[in-house]
This record gives C-alpha cells, structure tokens and sequence, in this order.
C-alpha cells in the first residue's frame, strides 16, 4: 500500500498541511516536529523524488590552519563550480565551523535539503566530525577528506604514494640522512603523506630518526617561527627535507637561509601541493603536483552520476599526482 501525506498525518498527530511542509523543508515547521514527521514518513517507506536544483559546497573549518590562507582550495573551489555549471546546476557555497552556537542548525539545514547534492570538503576534519554527516538525508560526496568509521563516496588525493615518490626521488638523488617537516595540526592527509615518507625510509633501510623531524606550524610565518625554534636546538641536520605542503617547505625554508644554510647546498627540500608561489621561491621549489581542479570538478561529476543514484556501495577515487622537478633538492655523489 503506498504511504500518503494523510497516513503518516493520522500516525504523527500532525494536520496535513504541516506533514505537508515538514517532508518538502519549508519553513514554519520547527526543528522537533519536522524530525519527528520525517522519521515517521522514513519507517513508513515514504519517499519524496525532488529533482537536485544545486550544488551545495560545504567548506567544514576546525581552526582555519589549512584552509584559511590556502591558494590549494581555490582551486578546488574552480573546479567545482565549473563543473556544476557545465552540467547545469549551479553552486552555492556555505561555510560551517565546528565552533559556530548555531553549528547544528547549519547543518540541520544543509544535510536535509533534498534540492542540492552536497560537496563536503574535510580537509581539517577529524575522525570525530564526520558523525552528523554520515546521516545526511541527502547526496553527499566527501573531498579532501578521509573517514574510517563512516562510509563517504569521496575523491582524494593518493597522498601516500605521492609522498613516497617524492622521498624516493631524494633517495634517487643520494640522500640517506632525510628529515620531515611535520605540519603540527595532523589532519588526515598530513597522516598519509608521513606514512609514505616512512615507508620509502623502511624500504631502504635509511634511518628515519627523530631528530630529523622538525615539528612547525601550518602557515608561512609559523612554519618559518617553529622552523627557527627546531634550529636552535638541532645538533645534526638532515641533507633533506620532504614538507608536509609546500607552505610549510617555504616558510622552513626561509629560516634556514636566515640561518646560514644554503638550499640546496648545504640542505635539499622538497614540499607538496605545487601551489604557484613555490616557482618563484628561492630557490625555486620542487614539489608535489595535485590536480585541484580536477578533484573538484571530478567530485561533482560523481555526485551527480546516473549510477550513484540507487547504490548503497560507496566508492573512493583516489587521484594521482605528479612530481615537479625544480632547483630546491641537490644530487649527492660519492
């Protein structure tokens, strides 16, 4: 028997009208009795076909250590808006931090709205954010971000192997004693780019020692403050440095010039995300390659795939990245 508006108004106590509102998300249904009709409607088998009008770009902020002076995201953000528009939606872009009192009223708002498909991007999120989102009574795709207790369709960087090949390149390049600029605020990309450092490490049976692991801030002034610190105390420096991004590998790389080293000279370094200043550096940086437009261009074009419409599987795509030779890593002979 199909379940009516007037079935799920006789099981909830609610007037038509208001059942009514409540399932098409129109205001003047508060919170609590919107909930209650909705998860009525959803044991009874109800279903409500809206047509997806929007895109819905989530940018999630913890404490803006990433994102806040990120040229990374812009890109992504280019990437999706071009793409939604090709294919005929447009985007709308809100910003949710973790601190906000009306933190959970946003996302009541965001995660319930049947006319937009939703682009989360997680790059500062934690484990522990991704709880609400799970239960997103809409289509929501997760960029940038990893989660291991919850299933996201999502679209990533392969960083652990991108960050394995730059290490390997330094290894290529002569090097045995390899440090690593460690963003202090360990979100989960920064994770996967450390195991593929130590990974490369183990292979070859190279030392990763502690004190070759330089723990600095995530911004250019504090990577270049924490970097300063770390040198006051080294007592043996590494021949080089794979960076967590390529900001911190700028902002270190400073105030180890101020310092006295020479880069390459005296210390090689590479970074991660190639973002456009590190080709002016000095010297110039090489780095790791992301495609930012392309994850978020490929973000909504899975989105809004025919297939994705009725699978319960959820599917990661990882994407590749490439290596960018410049002038910042030394060959050591001998």
């Amino acid at each position: 028997m199909k379940v009516n508006i007037r079935k799920i108004s006789e099981e909830t106590g609610f007037s038509m009208s208001t059942v009514s509102n409540a399932l098409n998300r129109k205001k003047g249904v508060n919170k609590e009795t919107a909930e209650k009709i909705l998860k009525v409607a959803e044991e009874l088998g109800y279903r409500v076909d809206e047509e997806i009008t929007k895109i819905r770009f989530v940018i999630f902020r913890r404490n803006g250590l990433i994102i806040d002076d990120s040229t990374f995201h812009p890109s992504v953000i280019e990437g999706v808006e071009h793409q939604a528009k090709l294919m005929g939606y447009e985007t709308v872009f809100c910003y949710v931090d973790i601190h906000d009192p009306d933190y959970q009223e946003q996302l009541y708002d965001i995660l319930s709205d049947m006319q937009s498909a939703v682009v989360l991007l997680g790059t500062e999120m934690l484990e522990e954010d991704y709880e609400p989102y799970a239960g997103a009574k809409n289509r929501i795709i997760l960029l940038d971000g990893r989660c291991d207790k919850y299933a996201f369709d999502s679209v990533l960087v392969n960083d652990m192997d991108a960050a394995a090949g730059a290490v390997e390149y330094l290894v290529e390049k002569g090097h045995t004693k390899i440090g690593y600029l460690r963003g202090e605020f360990r979100i989960q990309a920064f994770r996967s780019r450390e195991a593929g450092y130590r990974q490369v490490m183990n292979q070859h049976g190279l030392p990763a020692k502690p004190e070759y692991t330089a723990t600095v801030g995530t911004k250019i002034e504090t990577a270049y403050q924490k970097m300063k610190e770390y040198l006051d105390h080294a007592k043996e420096l590494p021949t080089a440095f794979f960076a967590d991004t390529d900001v911190i590998a700028i902002g270190s790389m400073q105030a180890m010039k101020e310092y006295g080293y020479d880069i390459p000279g005296d210390i090689s370094v590479i970074g991660f995300d190639n973002v456009a200043y590190g080709m002016v550096s000095d010297p110039p940086l090489s780095t790791v390659h992301v495609y930012k437009q392309e994850l978020g261009a490929r973000a909504v074009r899975e989105l809004l795939s025919a297939d994705r419409t009725d699978s319960k599987a959820k599917v990661k795509i990882q994407v590749c990245a490439d290596f960018i030779e410049r002038g910042s890593v030394k060959e050591i002979t001998g």
